[in-house]
């Protein structure tokens, strides 16, 4: 009776091995390993029902059937605290992954943090240093009496003083697109409308933000980061897509920020890695700074659509 109740024992144990090694299926990339295990373990649990009708039917099992059975039923609690425990590694591995993510994040988010008070501090030093210095030249250019000159010498100074025009006007554009100050005082779509048409060529496409539900609080790194990312993916579709019409949709949802970009340009393929340059790597790092996710889907002759989600 007592190897009976032993048996049983080992069957659930087995069971119970089956179902905690199937769980671990979807936890590791080796998959095949852990399906193998699982019918082990399943055979195993078969077997050790056969034996347990062996002990019902057979009247008089021999000393070798009962040595059999007692290896068996010890194999089988072996097999279950073997599986607990693995259980418990994939879950502090789960963990470990988890802080490496978060610390992967706080890392680069502390370098996109660095970047953008080195963009503040240079844009701010042009803006006050450089640009004081043309206006003074500008104003120099301004005082001299242009009918005391000769005609020659009075084309000189016209090209000069236009030159400084220039010079102050990209001096103001550089300022800008370093740290740009309408994105703090107006906000995100504001910034990226002024951004938009400040970019010099004439048949651009036509940019739809209507559909934007920017929440009215934004946190200041998430809305920096977002205008850096739209900035980008504007500046790739003008270069790249030839498209003729851009699509940006910005909303909360459930406490998550959700963008959506989108143009009807040619599209590539995000297979082919020659494609992938630098633009689209530093987006996916920026939102991995803000523990988002990145979904891109394009196509040859089929646009290009890239849905990102970040946790406020």
């Amino acid at each position: 009776m007592i190897i009976q109740i032993a048996l049983l024992t080992a069957v659930i144990l087995q069971m119970g091995a089956l179902f905690k090694t199937l769980g671990l299926i979807r936890k590791t990339r080796f998959n095949v390993s852990w399906i193998t295990i699982s019918i082990a373990f399943f055979l195993m649990a078969i077997r050790r029902v056969s034996e347990l009708l062996v002990f019902t039917k057979n009247a008089e099992p021999t000393s070798i059937d009962y040595f059999n059975s007692w290896v068996a039923v010890f194999i089988s609690l072996l097999m279950f605290v073997a599986s607990f425990y693995i259980r418990r590694i994939f879950n502090w591995q789960e963990e470990i992954d988890k802080i490496r993510k978060q610390n992967e994040a706080r890392v680069l988010s502390a370098i996109i943090d660095t970047e953008e008070k080195e963009r503040q501090s240079f844009a701010r030093e042009l803006h006050d240093g450089l640009g004081p210095i043309l206006s003074s030249v500008k104003m120099a250019f301004s005082a001299i009496n242009k009918e005391e000159i000769g005609e020659k010498n009075k084309v000189i100074m016209e090209r000069t003083e236009k030159s400084v025009d220039h010079a102050v006007t990209a001096v103001r554009e550089i300022s800008n697109n370093l740290s740009p100050h309408i994105l703090e005082t107006f906000g995100l779509l504001k910034a990226i409308r002024s951004f938009y048409n400040s970019i010099a060529p004439v048949q651009k496409p036509e940019l739809d933000v209507e559909n934007c539900a920017v929440p009215p609080k934004l946190p200041k790194n998430i809305e920096v980061i977002l205008y850096r990312i739209l900035c980008e993916l504007i500046n790739n579709t003008l270069k790249h897509a030839n498209a003729s019409k851009i699509n940006i949709v910005i909303f909360e949802q459930s406490g998550t920020l959700e963008l959506n970009y989108s143009d009807d340009g040619c599209g590539f393929d995000l297979k082919r890695k020659k494609h992938q340059g630098n633009g689209l790597d530093n987006i996916s790092s920026r939102v991995k700074s803000l523990d988002g996710k990145v979904q891109m889907h394009s196509k040859n002759n089929n646009g290009f659509f890239i849905k990102i989600n970040i946790p406020l």
